[in-house]
């Protein structure tokens, strides 16, 4: 019984070797080098009895409503998307830097990881952390074998933490060079190829395909080369693998692909602009009506450590910033969240020039306050019917609605959960009858993860909800009223 567990591991790990080698399985022209390693694989397994390493590839769909995604590994059930930042991650770090990496998002309750194939940061001329260039002579569908082995490992890796990777094909000055480094490399011929190879690679891994690249398409060829890397991807992976789209900031993809079917849920980008940033609650409902029916998650917010507006002078997005975007976002209408660190998603350390005035050693980010905030976040929605909630703005009698201190409530449509985001921790009130009888109440420390019980105040026809400590900027609380059924 051993040995036949053990040849079902080194089978499946050999099917695996033929991916790495950019085959699928039911390809047959696999070349005779990578056949030859997967038998010596093979020999190795069965002749030092120490199993492979795998794990099944989980995937993802949109739920029949178009509400939310789900995880069809799973009995359909709901992929709450958690994504970080690491634009960087197969360009600038090494192996054993992406493997501590990955295991602190895990940790932290991240199940998406958003980097890049062809990185932004003169990413087609200057080589990865392994002395490796992406392409030889700037073709897209020539690629430099020792470049995309490393992404293998990552993907690997990614795969045996449960994590998806959000890949992006290539950053956007690849085809729409507006600023950044570029060169232009796309036409829509090439990036029909490009798709279907990088599809073929890594359709079986846990990815979610990210098009755009903080770029938005501007003329008839870019959208041309947007669709024709879509296509190719659909034509490796099928129906397997989700595919959205990351525009720049102050956009969101439903401007562009509204009508598109390729594209499977919406991304938006609220970006790095401001302080209290309205499109982070606007923009969900905007999406909604652009395209409905399809899922939203905001692919880019304020990142943590970030100078507002790009500018010092103006002071830096902190842990409340990030936390204040993702609720807003959240209880909006998005299916998840992206958060991000200024210093990770670059990367940054001593002797590497920072972007928009990095400070802080990456390695030393990675331990900053928002990130397990997050996981807070994920870990609580998913604790809950959180796909059923509608944004209700009117649902409160009493509460801030300006100047950053916005209260943005949700409810389901029988009102037997609501929630409500207070930034500030400001004061609230609702007719007593908006709730049923048997309904409790907790407010949620969205800093630490506690929840605090507690029963309202019955004022005249009104509750009074008064979260705890003085209302300031960063005493920010999550109300969550239930009922509870006999």
């Amino acid at each position: 019984m051993g040995g036949i567990f053990l040849l079902g591991y080194a089978l499946a790990f050999k099917v695996r070797g033929a991916v790495q080698c950019g085959l699928r399985p039911r390809q047959k022209n696999a070349a005779s080098g990578c056949a030859g390693s997967s038998r010596i694989v093979l020999f190795v397994l069965l002749c030092t009895c120490v199993p492979a390493l795998l794990t099944a590839q989980l995937r993802l769909a949109i739920s029949a409503d178009g509400s939310h995604i789900v995880n069809v590994s799973q009995d359909d059930a709901p992929f709450f998307y958690l994504g970080d930042t690491a634009w960087e991650l197969l360009h600038r770090a090494d192996e054993a830097e992406t493997r501590m990496y990955l295991k602190d998002r895990q940790a932290k309750g991240f199940n998406v990881i958003q980097t890049v194939v062809l990185a932004e940061l003169d990413g087609l001329t200057t080589p990865n952390a392994n002395g490796d260039l992406a392409l030889i002579n700037l073709d897209p569908t020539d690629w430099n074998e020792p470049y995309f082995a490393h992404v293998d490992r990552v993907a690997e890796l990614a795969d045996s933490l449960g994590i998806f990777l959000g890949l992006l094909p290539t950053w956007g000055d690849k085809f729409n060079k507006k600023w950044g480094v570029g060169p232009e490399v796309f036409t829509p011929e090439n990036a029909e190829v490009y798709g279907r190879m990088l599809g073929e690679r890594y359709g079986d891994h846990n990815v979610i395909w990210i098009l755009g690249g903080d770029r938005n398409p501007e003329n008839e060829e870019d959208f041309a080369i947007v669709r024709a890397m879509a296509a190719g991807l659909r034509e490796a992976v099928g129906t397997t693998q989700l595919i959205t789209y990351h525009p720049q900031g102050g956009y969101r993809s439903s401007q562009f692909f509204a009508d598109d079917e390729w594209i499977d849920f919406h991304m938006f980008q609220s970006g790095h602009g401001s302080l209290n940033d309205k499109q982070n609650y606007d923009f969900p409902r905007d999406v909604n009506r652009e395209a409905p029916g399809k899922p939203v998650v905001n692919g880019e917010p304020a990142y943590e450590d970030h100078p507002i507006n790009w500018r010092p002078v103006n002071g830096w997005f902190d842990d409340f910033d990030a936390r204040q975007a993702a609720w807003w976002s959240v209880l909006s209408g998005t299916d998840g969240h992206t958060f991000g660190n200024h210093n990770i998603w670059q990367m940054w350390q001593p002797g590497r020039e920072p972007i928009s005035s990095a400070r802080t050693p990456w390695k030393e980010a990675v331990h900053y306050p928002g990130a397990a905030q997050m996981g807070h976040l994920r870990r609580l929605m998913e604790s809950l019917p959180y796909y059923d909630l509608e944004v209700d703005w009117d649902f409160l009698t009493a509460g801030p609605n300006s100047s950053g201190r916005e209260t943005v409530v949700a409810r389901t449509p029988v009102r037997d959960l609501v929630m409500a985001y207070t930034p500030y921790g400001d004061e609230l009130r609702m007719p007593s009858d908006r709730m049923h009888p048997n309904s409790v109440f907790t407010w949620y420390n969205p800093r630490s993860g506690e929840r605090v019980p507690f029963k309202p105040q019955s004022v005249g026809s009104e509750l009074v909800f008064d979260p705890p400590l003085d209302p300031q900027r960063g005493n920010d609380w999550v109300l969550i009223g239930q009922r509870f059924y006999d």
